[in-house]
């Protein structure tokens, strides 16, 4: 059954992705009356595997799917999902349009069962076409928000293949790598996989530290597009205190959440923030017991907390020093329809917290809120103290310059992905703003806007760099080279597009608030070949993540093959697209 949901979960997602942007070629044929219980069993697989990307009512990470079954046939879907790459070469029309639109394509899936097909399909009937009220705002929105294309520069990096994580799944993506970090005083890169574990590369060689399936019996990594083993970080001290920090989903109600909302909203999944303290510090394998710090109830499966660090900067004696920065997306909160969830400072969805795990100051006492934080001396009661910035969508990464610049990467919804330069209890705009664009929270979240007239009255802080979905969906967040190897990328903070696995970069010099850096795509080779991400990892889907060492160089991690590449040098040369 764990196959079988991997599949469906992976499968429906992009399937539902191609085919509800198609015209229609005919109507479907069903049945007029389905069994109630095949409707519900339907509704569940849905529930387990989609509503994170998919809702009935606007398009979220994928398409909204009211109204589906009268535009395609159950033959088609059935068939795409049995081979999508064979309906793609075979000249079908919406498969080539789409895949050349979004560039992404599934992988086959022979094993998946026609009954549990049929009882997803027979669940979709149920829901019909939302009806989008006319407004003046329709026509005001923008097709092309960011209409300059990035342009290509002439650095190329080459690549050395650092190891392979092993697989976590038998279908695609093998893997599900999301971070790379470090121990304080200790060489070794960690790797964490989704999935539940974490690994110490020792010699290069992935050995399991920590299994979080284990440790946590309510551990939750399905549906797999934002639940599991979110992130790590280790204390700047752990040698001597032995304190890691984690992050992880469980089921709904698992336990009594320590932020929710209203129980008229559902709650698609909790995500807890666990202090661990470890037994020796120096030991290749994870033993200690673990504290919780706090619990939050989700929206939705989407944007979780999968970012949580310490600052490298700080000193011991400094006010930052052993503080936890924390990345809480918003939940998926807007696009379900309850965008008074986030973007409000009395609530943590959409925040950057800092808190201070030694503490005991915040209101379930497990943890302590640094008298420097921003709202601290808020004459609001209802202010959460731990808040450190907010309006973000899914804060994907935190990371500082050289300078102590702090920079959060928010993954955006529809049109703009952006890199923000963060200011203490400063708002950066999410769900009015994406990017440097408006956005109508109670509307179609796809429409976006110029700014209106009276803009500076929201007090909203912009990007530092941006880019639209003409160039990718969804940013990895990066970090600037601060390593000695490779003395061509100093000064550049480097990123990229998580899905096509493009690499972007942009001069720090450039860098001030108000404005938007330029951004730049560069390349790379494996052995002197050019070589594309995508041709590197055999998917068009690369899931491509960034990684630091201890000594500032940078790596890059494929999900689909589970690969860690080191940059090891780069040269200025001409290159083409």
């Amino acid at each position: 059954m764990k196959k079988i949901v991997l599949i469906i979960s992976t499968a429906f997602f992009l399937l539902l992705f191609l085919i509800c942007w198609a015209p229609p070629i005919h109507l479907p044929v069903y049945e007029t009356l389905e069994d109630s219980t095949k409707i519900a069993k339907g509704e569940t697989l849905f529930n387990q595997n989609c509503i994170g990307c998919h809702g009935f009512k606007q398009d979220g990470i994928g398409p909204q799917l009211g109204g589906l079954t009268t535009q395609v046939s159950s033959s088609w879907i059935q068939h795409f999902i049995q081979n999508p790459q064979k309906i793609i070469r075979s000249g079908d029309k919406r498969a080539q349009q789409l895949y050349k639109k979004y560039k992404v394509v599934m992988p086959s899936f022979p094993a998946l069962k026609q009954n549990d097909l049929n009882s997803i399909v027979a669940f979709l009937q149920t829901k019909k076409t939302p009806t989008e009220p006319i407004t003046k705002d329709n026509a005001a929105a923008l097709s092309n928000p960011i209409p300059e294309p990035i342009k290509l520069s002439n650095l190329v990096a080459d690549l050395e293949v650092v190891t392979t994580i092993p697989p976590s799944a038998d279908q695609g993506p093998f893997t599900r790598i999301t971070k790379i970090g470090f121990q304080p005083n200790n060489a070794n890169l960690f790797v964490v996989d989704l999935r539940g574990k974490l690994y110490q590369l020792r010699n290069n060689k992935p050995l399991v530290y920590m299994d979080m399936e284990k440790l946590q019996p309510k551990f939750m990594n399905k549906p797999g597009y934002g639940t599991g083993f979110g992130s790590f970080a280790f204390h700047p001290d752990f040698l001597k205190n032995g304190l890691l920090y984690t992050t992880h989903s469980e089921p709904p109600g698992s336990a009594k959440a320590d932020f929710s909302y209203a129980d008229s909203i559902k709650v698609g999944v909790q995500w807890v923030v666990t202090e661990w303290k470890v037994d020796n510090p120096l030991d290749t394998v994870f033993s200690g017991k673990g504290r919780e710090l706090f619990r939050v109830n989700m929206v939705s499966v989407i944007h979780g907390i999968q970012e949580i660090t310490f600052n490298p900067l700080s000193k011991p004696g400094s006010d930052d020093y052993g503080l936890l920065y924390i990345g809480i997306g918003e939940g998926g909160a807007v696009e379900n329809g309850f965008p008074f969830l986030a973007h409000n400072p009395e609530n943590i969805w959409g925040t950057v917290l800092r808190i201070d795990p030694a503490g005991n100051n915040s209101t379930n006492k497990q943890y302590g809120i640094p008298k420097n934080n921003p709202f601290v001396q808020s004459k609001n009661s209802k202010v959460l103290k731990e808040v450190y910035a907010y309006g973000f969508r899914n804060p994907h990464r935190i990371t500082w310059t050289s300078k102590g610049e702090m920079l959060v990467c928010n993954i955006g919804h529809g049109n703009v992905e952006s890199v923000n330069l963060i200011q203490p209890g400063h708002d950066y705009g999410w769900p009015i703003r994406e990017g440097t664009f408006a956005v109508n929270p109670s509307g179609n979240l796809n429409k976006i806007f110029k700014l209106p007239a009276n803009d500076q009255t929201y007090n909203i802080t912009y990007p530092v760099a941006q880019f639209d979905h003409d160039e990718g969906k969804a940013i990895s967040g990066g970090y600037e080279y601060t390593g000695t190897a490779v003395p061509q990328l100093k000064g550049k903070f480097l990123f990229g597009d998580i899905p096509s696995g493009r690499l972007f970069y942009f001069d720090l010099a450039e860098m001030k608030q108000g404005k938007q850096a330029t951004i730049k795509e560069w390349k790379v080779s494996v052995n002197g070949t050019l070589k594309t991400l995508k041709e590197l990892c055999g998917s068009d889907r690369v899931d491509l993540r960034f990684g630091k060492g201890s000594k500032g160089e940078i790596f890059i991690s494929t999900k689909a093959d589970g690969k860690i590449y080191k940059i090891v040098s780069a040269e200025m040369k001409t290159v083409k697209l």
